[in-house]
C-alpha cells in the first residue's frame, strides 16, 4: 500500500470504516458550519436589519461554497477510485493538478460574483439599506474565494485517502480562530475598529487562509500532492477532464438549494424582514442538528470509491444499506427533538416575537419531513463516489427546481408563510420516497463498475 494512503477500505469491516471515516467529520462539519451560525448570533445582536442582510447572503455565499464542494467530491472520486485501482502515480497528479483547477476556478468566480453583486440581491428582495449591508459583506468574501475554497478540495483529497482526522482537525481550528477573531471585528472590542458585516467576513477569511495553509502542507508531507506535477503540467488536460466530468454536475446541483432558498427568500421577503429573518436562522440551526448525517454522506464517498475501483459491489452497497437505515432513524429522532423543542430554540436566535414566531413554525412543519428528505443526500454521495454524479444531479434538479420553486409559489399564495414551509415539506416526502425505490432498484442492475483504465 502506498504511503500516501492513510487506510485500505476494500477491506474490513463497513460499519466499522463508516464510524471511523463518520466520527471525526461530526465535530468537523460542526465546526465548518459553526462559521454561519457564529455569524448569525453576533449579527443578530446588531439587530433585525443586520441579520436579515446576512440572512440574504447565504443563499449565494452556500452556492459558491457549493461549486467548490462540487471540486472536492470530483477530486475524492477520482483519487479514490484510483487508490482502488492501485494506481498511486496517476492519484498524486490529479490531486497536484485539482489545485491549480481551484485556483483558476475561484478567480472567475470572484470577478463574476463582484460584478452581479446589485442584480443578484435586488432580483431576491433586498432593500436599499439591506443591499449596502450585504456589500460589506459580500465584496471581501467574493474577493478572497481561493482561501474559502481550497480547504474543502484540501480535506476531500486527504479523506480519499482514507484520513478523515486530519480535515476534522483542520476545520476545527479554523472554526475557533473564526469564533475568536469576529466578535472583536464585528463589534470594534480591544480597540480595533467596528466593522459589523465587514468584520464577518474578515474573520472567516482569516480563518481560512490558516486552513489552506494546513491543508497544503499536510498533503504535501502525506505524499499525495507532487508539486512538480503543477511545474510541468503534463497531463493537466487529462486532469482537468476528470475533475470537470464530475464537479460541473455536482457543482451545478450544488447551486439548486442556493437558487430555491434565493426564491424562498424572495417570498419572505414580500411577508417582512422577520419571516426572512427567521428563515435565515433555521437553515442554519437544522443544518447544525443534522450534521452527523452530512458527515455520513461525505465519510461514506471514499468508502464507495474505493470499492467500486477495487470492483467490490457487494461492499458498494452494503455500505449504502447501512447508511440509509441509520439516516432514517437519525431523522426521525432529530425531527422529533426539534418539534418538541421549537419554541425555546426560537427564543435562543431573536429577541423579536415575530421572528421567533415564524421560526417556531418553520421547526414544527419541516423536520417532519427529514426521513425521507434526507435520503436524497446518501445516494447523491453514492453516485458522485461511482463517477455519475449526473444520476444524482437530475434527481436534485427534479426535486429542487421542478418540484419545490412552483410548489412554495403555490404554497405562498394560499397560506403565507405556513404554505411555504407545508411545500418543502411535502416535496421532502415526494421525493424521498420516489428516489430511494428508483435507486436501490438500479444499484447492481443498471450501473456496474466497469473494468476498464482510467487513462
Amino acid at each position: 500500500m502506498s504511503a500516501a494512503v492513510k487506510h485500505d477500505l476494500t477491506e474490513g469491516s463497513i460499519p466499522r470504516h463508516l464510524v471511523r471515516m463518520t466520527l471525526p467529520m461530526v465535530w468537523g462539519i460542526m465546526a465548518l458550519l459553526s462559521f454561519q451560525l457564529v455569524d448569525a448570533y453576533y449579527i443578530s445582536r446588531l439587530g433585525t436589519l443586520q441579520l436579515a442582510s446576512i440572512s440574504y447572503t447565504f443563499p449565494v455565499t452556500y452556492g459558491i461554497f457549493s461549486i467548490f464542494i462540487g471540486f472536492g467530491v470530483a477530486t475524492s472520486s477520482v483519487i479514490s477510485r484510483m487508490i482502488g485501482e492501485k494506481r498511486t502515480e496517476d492519484m498524486k497528479r490529479v490531486a497536484s493538478h485539482s489545485l491549480l483547477i481551484v485556483l483558476i476556478a475561484s478567480i472567475v468566480i470572484g470577478l463574476l460574483g463582484l460584478a452581479l453583486i446589485e442584480p443578484v440581491f435586488n432580483a431576491i428582495g433586498a432593500s436599499p439599506a439591506e443591499l449596502e449591508l450585504i456589500k460589506s459583506f459580500m465584496v471581501p468574501y467574493l474577493l478572497a474565494t481561493f482561501f474559502v475554497s481550497m480547504p474543502i478540495v484540501g480535506n476531500a483529497t486527504l479523506r480519499a485517502a482514507g484520513n478523515a482526522l486530519a480535515p476534522a482537525l483542520i476545520m476545527s481550528l479554523a472554526a475557533i480562530v473564526n469564533a475568536l477573531i469576529n466578535p472583536v471585528l464585528i463589534f470594534g472590542l480591544f480597540g480595533f475598529p467596528r466593522l459589523e458585516l465587514m468584520g464577518a467576513a474578515i474573520g472567516t477569511i482569516f480563518a481560512n487562509i490558516l486552513a489552506t495553509v494546513a491543508c497544503l502542507v499536510l498533503m504535501h508531507k502525506s505524499g499525495l500532492i507532487d508539486f512538480a506535477h503543477i511545474k510541468n503540467l503534463t497531463k493537466f488536460s487529462d486532469s482537468t477532464k476528470r475533475i470537470l466530468m464530475i464537479a460541473l454536475p455536482v457543482g451545478i446541483t450544488g447551486l439548486f438549494p442556493s437558487i430555491l432558498g434565493s426564491v424562498i427568500n424572495h417570498l419572505l421577503s414580500q411577508i417582512g424582514p422577520e419571516a426572512v429573518a427567521a428563515y435565515g436562522a433555521a437553515g442554519r440551526m437544522e443544518a447544525f442538528l443534522l450534521v452527523i448525517l452530512m458527515a455520513l454522506s461525505i465519510g461514506m464517498g471514499p468508502i464507495i470509491g474505493q470499492n467500486w475501483g477495487a470492483q467490490k459491489l457487494d461492499r458498494v452497497k452494503e455500505t449504502v444499506k447501512y447508511a440509509i437505515s441509520f439516516s432514517v432513524i437519525w431523522s426521525v429522532s432529530t425531527a422529533l427533538l426539534i418539534s418538541f423543542f421549537a419554541h425555546p430554540i426560537a427564543r435562543i436566535f431573536s429577541n423579536d416575537g415575530n421572528v421567533r414566531e415564524y421560526l417556531s413554525l418553520y421547526l414544527v412543519i419541516v423536520p417532519m419531513s427529514y426521513f425521507l428528505g434526507n435520503i436524497s443526500h446518501g445516494w447523491g454521495s453514492t453516485f458522485n463516489a461511482i463517477g455519475k454524479p449526473q444520476i444524482s444531479a437530475t434527481m436534485i434538479f427534479l426535486k429542487m427546481i421542478v418540484l419545490s420553486i412552483p410548489a412554495v409559489f403555490i404554497g405562498h399564495s394560499i397560506a403565507g408563510a405556513t404554505g411555504i414551509f407545508m411545500a418543502i415539506a411535502t416535496v421532502n416526502f415526494l421525493t424521498g420516497a420516489a428516489y430511494h425505490i428508483w435507486a436501490w432498484h438500479g444499484l447492481g442492475r443498471k450501473w456496474v463498475p466497469v473494468a476498464r483504465p482510467l487513462s
